[in-house]
C-alpha cells in the first residue's frame, strides 16, 4: 500500500477503481484500519474511484502527539484529497469516521457530493467512559480493551457464526498503536455536534444497527431527523454494520450514491 508525507503525517492509503469514476472516500471506525471496508470493495470498485486511508495514529499512518480532534482528523482527509487531486468526492464514515463526515458536511460542503454517516452519533458516550478507556489502555495496552470493544462491534449470533472474522477484528484492535488510539479516543470524547447537525446541507444517508450498543439506533434516527432530507436505514447488526450486514450495507450505499 502506498504512503505519502503530508505536513507532519505519513499517511497510509489505498486508491482503487477507475480514475475517471466518481470519487468515494472512506473513513474508519476508532480502532480499525482501512481493511475494515474490504467487504464493500468488490462492488464499489466497479463504480467509484475509491480512497481508503488509515486515520492519524492508527493502522500504518504515523502517530503524532495527541490528543487529536475531529477537526484535525477531517483536515487530514482534505489534505490527502488535495495531494491526490480529488476536488470533490462522496464520503462514507463509520463511528469516528461518521463524526469526521459530520465535520466535513458542516465545514467543507463544497468538497462533498453526498455523505453516508454510519453507526455514529453527534455525541458518542460520556467523557468519564472515554477517560476510563484511555486509562485502561495506558495501564494495560490495547489488549486490555480489545475483547470488550470487539464484543460491542458484533452481535453474539454473528460472533458465533463467524469466529474467524471476530478473531481478525480483535487482532486488528490489538495492533493499534497505543498512543494513537488514546489520542483518537480523545477526539471522539470531545466532539459534540448535537446543536449543529441541522446545518448540514449535503445529501446524507444515515445507517444504523438495530443491535448497536455503542451508537444506538435512536441516536442515528435523531441524526437523520435533524439533517434536512436525510435518508435513514436500519440494519440487523451491531456497531460494525458494514461487516456484519455487508451485503445490505453495500446495496444501500450504492443505491444512495447512484440515485
Amino acid at each position: 500500500m502506498p504512503s505519502v508525507r503530508i505536513q507532519d503525517l505519513e499517511v497510509n492509503y489505498m486508491l482503487t477503481g477507475a480514475a475517471d469514476a466518481p470519487a468515494l472516500v472512506f473513513s474508519n471506525s476508532l480502532g480499525a484500519n482501512l481493511s475494515m471496508w474490504d467487504p464493500q470493495m468488490p462492488e464499489l470498485e466497479k463504480r467509484f474511484h475509491v480512497l481508503r486511508c488509515d486515520t492519524r495514529g492508527e493502522g500504518r499512518t504515523s502517530v503524532t502527539p495527541g490528543p487529536y480532534t475531529i477537526e484535525q482528523l477531517a483536515a487530514d482527509v482534505l489534505h490527502l484529497m488535495d495531494h491526490l487531486g480529488i476536488e470533490r468526492a462522496h464520503f462514507c464514515g463509520l463511528s469516528m469516521g461518521g463524526m469526521i463526515g459530520m465535520w466535513l458536511g458542516l465545514n467543507a460542503r463544497k468538497r462533498l457530493n453526498k455523505i453516508a454517516l454510519c453507526n455514529t452519533a453527534a455525541k458518542i458516550g460520556k467523557a468519564e467512559i472515554w477517560n476510563a478507556r484511555i486509562e485502561n489502555v495506558r495501564k494495560g495496552g490495547m489488549v486490555a480493551v480489545s475483547a470488550a470493544v470487539c464484543e460491542r462491534w458484533f452481535t453474539p449470533t454473528f460472533r458465533a457464526h463467524s469466529p474467524e472474522i471476530f478473531a481478525a477484528a480483535q487482532r486488528m484492535i490489538e495492533s493499534m498503536p497505543q498512543e494513537g488510539y488514546v489520542a483518537c479516543c480523545a477526539a471522539v470524547r470531545d466532539f459534540d455536534a448535537r446543536e449543529r447537525v441541522d446545518q448540514i446541507r449535503v445529501p446524507t444517508l444515515v445507517i444504523t444497527g438495530n443491535q448497536d450498543a455503542a451508537t444506538p439506533a435512536a441516536d442515528g434516527r435523531s441524526l437523520a431527523e435533524k439533517i434536512p432530507g436525510a435518508r435513514y436505514v436500519e440494519l440487523n447488526a451491531a456497531h460494525i454494520s458494514n461487516i456484519e450486514a455487508s451485503e445490505q450495507f453495500t446495496s444501500e450505499l450504492i443505491k444512495f450514491l447512484t440515485a
